[in-house]
């Protein structure tokens, strides 16, 4: 189950990255798919969609290396590195997906800017007075 968990998860996302057709990745959504985001933000399948299909022109040639795919029982996550054209910035980002009868059910991002790095990993440190 697990191995066909990936496949799904690998199907929708490469006909995103590398074509931009959301129509694709749409097929591989549950109608009821719910998409999280940190903040409360969550949105349904017809928001993100909508959001998806806004962000392709402004990501337009946005090169996405996929590092890692990993799978657990009905979740797969990703973890990629992507950069905005032109020598934009880059992005770390982490996508975990659960698989429901076949199809995407639910997604979360954590998405991390990489020159951010260094400043995010002392969150936890007291201030310096």
């Amino acid at each position: 189950m697990t191995t066909e968990n990936k496949n799904i998860v690998q199907r929708a996302l490469a006909g995103l990255i590398e074509t931009g057709d959301v129509d694709t990745l749409a097929q591989s959504l549950r109608d009821d798919f719910v998409h999280h985001r940190p903040g409360s933000t969550t949105s349904t399948k017809g928001e993100w969609l909508a959001a998806v299909r806004a962000a392709l022109v402004p990501l337009a040639g946005m090169r996405v290396e996929i590092h890692q795919v990993l799978a657990d029982g009905d979740h797969v996550v990703v973890y990629s590195r992507r950069w905005l054209a032109d020598t934009g910035p880059e992005i770390a980002v982490v996508d975990i997906w659960r698989i429901d009868d076949g199809l995407i059910a639910e997604g979360w991002e954590i998405i991390e800017p990489v020159a951010q790095v260094a400043a995010n990993l002392v969150w936890w440190e007291p201030a310096q007075r």
